[in-house]
């Protein structure tokens, strides 16, 4: 357990139909799939995207790597397959967090969504993270400080300079600086319609390939504040596409991921 020195982790979300015409819709009688299309299509028309907020989803898909304290990833697995229960999900997410040991979190804008998709779950299934929530302890050392990056380093918090400058492009920019895959299998905003088709295992997929990109983001990152040598980045990235090699034939995820990253390879090398 000792062993485990970051949980680098991304979520998935649906919206919860039944609590949005609750709350949004109470006086018309609307289905739970017609509430969360009708907020979906309001979102649209006034922001330019239909990303629910994460007060009115449910996680369908959590995946998470185990990273050691040399930077080596360990595993990455999603949570609680096949069934994807989001109680389960929620529970395990922060079960294991204790279990090892209360690793460094590692999300790409996690404090703005994943995070709290994840607390408020915790507060929904009655889930009792003290030490998470400890807001008595003093400000520095709570775990939720933004600036506490031993408890959470969100990574759009550091190449932002805490939102100083506006990272365009998000995460898919980030990986396609260091010539990974980005987005290429799907994106979020297809995450609501695949569940309607019963595509949990696709979701889960792509959410496998965000957290990918997420520690190959974050290993440049320890390049800049000098953790890791280019030479360490190398070795590290050698190692972890010979454990998706390895692991291909069960997951197709790794399976398109390994080929999109020997693309983006062939395609930077020919340029």
């Amino acid at each position: 357990m000792s062993e485990v020195k970051y949980l680098i982790f991304d979520v998935e979300t649906v919206g919860d139909g039944e609590l949005i015409q609750r709350v949004r819709y109470p006086d018309e009688p609307l289905s739970g799939r017609e509430a969360t299309d009708r907020y979906r299509k309001e979102l649209l028309e006034e922001t330019g995207r239909d990303v629910l907020p994460p007060t009115f989803v449910v996680p369908i898909s959590v995946a998470v790597a185990k990273v050691a304290a040399d930077f080596r990833m360990i595993d990455l697995a999603v949570l609680d397959p096949p069934e994807f229960r989001p109680h389960e999900i929620v529970r395990r997410f922060w079960q294991g967090w204790q279990h090892y040991g209360r690793p460094t979190l590692v999300t790409f804008n996690g404090r703005g969504y994943d995070l709290p998709v994840m607390e408020f779950g915790a507060f929904r299934y009655g889930i009792s993270v003290p030490a998470w929530f400890n807001v008595e302890s003093r400000s520095y050392e709570q775990a939720r400080n933004r600036y506490n990056i031993d408890a959470h380093l969100d990574l759009q918090d550091f190449f932002s300079n805490y939102s100083a400058v506006r990272i365009s492009g998000g995460l898919n920019l980030l990986a396609n600086l260091i010539d990974k895959p980005g987005k290429s299998l799907i994106d979020g905003s297809q995450v609501q319609d695949l569940f309607y088709d019963g595509q949990t295992e696709l979701i889960n997929d792509y959410c496998r390939c965000d957290v990918l990109d997420t520690y190959f983001v974050f290993l440049r990152s320890r390049v800049l504040t000098g953790r890791l040598t280019l030479d360490d980045e190398r070795r590290l990235l050698a190692i972890t596409r010979q454990m998706l090699e390895e692991q291909a034939s069960g997951h197709p995820a790794y399976q398109h991921y390994l080929k999109a990253w020997e693309h983006k390879t062939r395609v930077v090398a020919e340029a």
